[in-house]
């Protein structure tokens, strides 16, 4: 077990997974939604990195949802930056100093007639590389894996397509190609992890939203900042998949927010879909032996 300060011990995931002592400290991503700027770097250093098929042409077009024209994660878009767009009456201004500080203020913004301002809130989904992942638990052939980093994969010469990954996701991350009927998804550039590197989206962030590290030295980090937001007056702000005790045991991609999860289109309370399998086996084991005492003193009755 990995100690942590903040939340107590680091599941030991990879160990779980059967790795042997002395594998990687569990790594993941901070995202710090309040310094994206909305670039899509990390889109597109996804993309070129992995491989990925170019977007269908009708979704370069505006898709309705303001700027964000990849409009959700899926086979094609490990990475999602979403654009949204509010009427607050005031907004929070973050900008950096000649020394490179940041600087946190308050300012009203552009109003328009009736006193509102705009506020954009920008933030780069992934996976989440769950501690409990329920994906995991309903794989028939071992397609999705635990790697020695704690991360979760999809090897696609295993997968044969079936989708039950897709509807076991919380978060609805995990997605299928029509061309060829895999399910593809984030791997954190597993290949860059084996070789000493960090991932292609955090390498191109250019503001440090996107920060890579061990999980454990990551969520202190994420506190911090959370602090200083706080003391700055931004007290919506607040941590998302940080916290072990939550439903999926914590997320190894986790993030900053300055507004409720579901303003991002994320689930406010998500839980592991598969938490009540074990209970659902017992009770189906029940069921399977109350029905075959049952069979058995009925052709008793007939033999008698």
């Amino acid at each position: 077990m990995t100690s942590n300060s903040l939340y107590g011990p680091l599941e030991d995931v990879s160990g779980d997974a059967g790795y042997v002592a002395g594998h990687p400290e569990r790594v993941g991503f901070f995202t710090d939604t309040s310094v994206c700027i909305g670039c899509k770097a990390c889109e597109v250093a996804c993309k070129e990195w992995n491989g990925l098929p170019d977007p269908d042409a009708d979704l370069l077009k505006l898709t309705g949802m303001s700027y964000d024209n990849t409009a959700e994660l899926g086979s094609n878009a490990w990475r999602h930056v979403a654009f949204i767009e509010q009427a607050v009456p005031q907004v929070s201004v973050l900008s950096r100093d000649g020394a490179g500080q940041l600087i946190i203020s308050a300012s009203a913004g552009d109003t328009d007639d009736s006193g509102q301002a705009t506020r954009w809130l920008m933030a780069s989904d992934v996976c989440k590389h769950c501690t409990h992942a329920g994906c995991l638990d309903v794989c028939p052939t071992g397609a999705l894996v635990r790697t020695e980093f704690g991360t979760v994969i999809v090897q696609p010469d295993v997968c044969n397509g079936c989708a039950y990954c897709v509807s076991a996701c919380p978060f609805g991350v995990i997605d299928r190609r029509e061309d060829d009927g895999r399910a593809w998804k984030c791997t954190m550039c597993y290949d860059r992890l084996r070789g000493g590197l960090e991932p292609a989206c955090a390498k191109a962030c250019p503001t440090d939203s996107i920060q890579f590290g061990r999980l454990d030295e990551l969520r202190v980090t994420a506190q911090a900042r959370l602090a200083e937001l706080h003391e700055a007056g931004i007290t919506q702000a607040r941590l998302y998949g940080a916290d072990p005790e939550d439903g999926i045991g914590g997320a190894g991609a986790f993030f900053l927010l300055l507004d409720e999860p579901q303003v991002y289109g994320l689930p406010p309370d998500p839980v592991v879909t598969t938490r009540d399998l074990p209970a659902m086996w017992r009770w189906a084991g029940l069921a399977a032996g109350a029905l075959a005492a049952g069979v058995a003193v009925a052709f008793a009755g007939r033999r008698a």
